[in-house]
C-alpha cells in the first residue's frame, strides 16, 4: 500500500498548473498534463506542488503514484498514516463501547445501558468520530481543509469555522468550511458533550439511590404490617457515597481517556514511519549501491547483507514491537471500554470437584 507503486486505477490524479512555462513546451511536444506530471517534469511538482483539477477525483484505492519517490512523499505519508491512526483508532474504541453495550444487556443492566453506554457513544462520537467522518470526506472530496485547525477551534471559537473577524467579518480560512451549517453543527457537538459529562457523572448514582430509598420504605411498610421487626432491614451494603465516587473516577476515566487513547494510537504512525524509513535505508545505502557499483562479488555480498538485515531487523525486531505495541491497544485502549475486574468467579466446567462427584 504505501512501499510498493500500483497503478491498478490508472496513473496519477494530479497535474501540472497551467502557469508553468515548461508544462506549456510539454504540450507542444504532445505531452499531457498527467504525462509531465509522471514524468516528474513539471518545475511546479518541487516547488509549488502539483494540483488537483477542479471536479476531478482523487484517486480510487491507495496511494497515488505519483508520490511514490517524491520529495514530498515522507509529509505526505505522514499525514496520511497519522489521519489512518485516528481512523482505526476510533473504530476499535466504538467496538468497545459496543461490547460494553452487550454486557449490560447480558446482564439485564438497563439502567447503565441508558446512562454509560449512551452518554459515552455520544461523547466519542461526537469528537473523534466526527473528527473521522471529516478525514474521509476529506479524502474522497480532495479538499485542502485544515482538520487540526477545526478540531481545536471548535471548542476554542466555538461556531466560527472560517475563522471570521468579528471586527472587519472577513473570513481567512474558508477552505476549512466542509458543508453547509458546519459551524451550527459542531456547536451542537459542543452542547451533546457537555450535557453527557453530567450524564455520567450524576444520573446513575441519583437512580440508584432513589431506587434504594424505595426499597428501604417498602421494607418498612412490610415490617409494620408482618410485626416482623427483627429481620433484616434489607439492602444495608448500600453505599451512595462509595457508588457516587466510584461513578466520578470512572466518568473522569472516560472522558480524559477518549483524548489520551486516540493520541496512543498514533503509536501505529509512529511504527510504520520507523518502518519506511529504515526500509529505504537498506534499499538505498546497501542494495541498490552494490548495484550501482555492477561488481558480481559487491552485488552478491550486498544483497547477503540487505536480505539479513531485512529479516533481523525489519521482520523479527520490529514484528515483536508491532506485536507489543497492538497487544498494548488491545490491552489498554480496547478493553478498558467494556472490561470490568469484577463479577463472578471463573469456574472450569471440569473442576476436580466435578471429576469426584462423576467418579463417585
Amino acid at each position: 500500500f504505501f512501499s510498493v507503486p500500483m497503478t491498478l486505477f490508472g496513473t496519477t490524479r494530479f497535474v501540472c498548473p497551467t502557469s508553468d512555462m515548461h508544462m506549456l513546451e510539454a504540450m507542444h511536444g504532445n505531452m499531457s498534463y498527467t504525462e509531465a506530471a509522471n514524468d516528474h517534469t513539471c518545475p511546479s511538482a518541487t516547488t509549488t506542488g502539483l494540483i488537483l483539477p477542479k471536479g476531478s477525483a482523487p484517486y480510487p484505492v491507495g496511494l497515488d503514484p505519483v508520490w511514490h519517490d517524491a520529495t514530498t512523499e515522507l509529509g505526505y505519508t505522514n499525514s496520511l498514516k497519522m489521519k489512518m491512526s485516528i481512523v482505526v483508532g476510533v473504530v476499535q474504541m466504538t467496538l468497545g463501547i459496543i461490547m460494553s453495550y452487550l454486557n449490560f444487556r447480558h446482564e439485564k443492566d438497563t439502567l447503565s445501558i441508558y446512562c454509560e453506554f449512551v452518554p459515552q457513544m455520544l461523547f466519542l462520537m461526537s469528537m473523534f468520530g466526527y473528527l473521522s467522518v471529516l478525514i474521509l470526506a476529506k479524502w474522497s472530496s480532495g479538499s485542502i481543509a485544515d482538520l487540526y485547525h477545526i478540531l481545536i477551534y471548535m471548542f476554542l471559537d466555538i461556531g466560527n469555522v472560517a475563522c471570521k473577524d468579528p471586527v472587519t467579518k472577513e473570513e481567512t480560512c474558508k477552505e476549512n468550511r466542509m458543508f453547509a451549517g458546519q459551524g451550527g453543527f459542531q456547536t451542537l457537538l459542543v452542547l451533546i458533550m457537555v450535557v453527557c459529562v453530567p450524564w455520567m457523572l450524576a444520573v446513575k448514582p441519583y437512580i440508584l439511590n432513589k431506587r434504594h430509598q424505595a426499597r428501604r420504605r417498602a421494607e418498612l411498610y412490610s415490617r409494620l404490617s408482618d410485626d416482623e421487626g427483627d429481620e433484616d432491614a434489607g439492602d444495608e451494603n448500600f453505599d451512595f457515597t462509595e457508588i457516587l465516587v466510584h461513578q466520578i473516577i470512572h466518568t473522569i476515566e472516560f472522558v480524559l481517556g477518549v483524548i489520551s487513547n486516540t493520541a496512543s494510537y498514533l503509536r501505529l504512525w509512529a511504527l510504520s514511519l520507523a518502518h519506511s524509513q529504515l526500509s529505504t535505508v537498506f534499499y538505498n545505502l546497501i542494495l541498490m549501491s552494490g548495484v550501482q557499483l555492477g561488481n558480481p562479488v559487491i552485488l552478491f555480498v550486498g544483497v547477503a547483507i540487505w536480505s539479513f538485515a531485512t529479516f533481523a531487523v525489519l521482520i523479527v525486531m520490529e514484528g515483536l514491537s508491532a506485536f507489543l505495541h497492538a497487544l498494548r491497544l488491545h490491552w489498554v485502549e480496547f478493553q478498558n471500554k467494556f472490561y470490568r475486574s469484577d463479577g463472578w468467579k471463573f469456574e472450569p466446567h471440569f473442576s476436580a470437584e466435578n471429576a469426584n462427584a462423576v467418579s463417585a
